[in-house]
């Protein structure tokens, strides 16, 4: 059995997180395939190859952002409007205020400690903890421990 790494020199030393994560992961985009109709031709022009469904974590690629930084898995331009993103954010900070829009998200803490603001409440949680905030919610995830914050981003924009 393959397993999926999410982060840099990850060993697999826990296959039952990674076979979680890859579960949750293949899950959400399997559900979002499965909720809308695919135009037929347009599913047609694209081909899907080993080399453009595989996406190994490369730091060169990361986009710099005030608080740390954002790897792109997918982006809304692979598929239709499916994304995924590690965000990793400093000590103490977050990326942007809490906030409100039309689609919903699934966030996956991978290292660190999160906040989760959900419309006035706060959890806190580690690794190995998701958060969903449907649309609409004003929600918000910051990092309230010593050490770098690594979270997964899964979302669908609307075009």
């Amino acid at each position: 059995m393959t397993n999926f790494n999410f982060t840099p020199g990850y060993n697999g030393g826990s296959s039952k997180v990674s076979r979680r994560i890859s579960g949750l992961v293949f899950l959400l985009f399997l559900a979002g395939s499965h909720a809308q109709k695919k135009d037929v031709s347009s599913q047609a022009a694209v081909a899907y190859t080993i080399e453009n469904c595989v996406n190994e974590f490369n730091l060169n690629d990361t986009i710099k952002t005030k608080v740390g930084y954002q790897y792109w898995f997918v982006d809304k331009e692979f598929l239709d409007g499916r994304t995924l993103k590690m965000s990793v954010v400093g000590p103490y900070m977050a990326t942007h205020p809490p906030h409100k829009h039309e689609e919903d998200e699934f966030f996956y803490v991978l290292e660190g400690t999160a906040e989760f603001y959900l419309n006035g409440e706060t959890h806190v949680s580690g690794p190995n903890t998701s958060f969903y905030c449907p649309s609409w919610y004003e929600h918000g995830i910051r990092n309230v421990g010593d050490t770098e914050l690594k979270y997964l981003v899964i979302k669908k924009y609307n075009k």
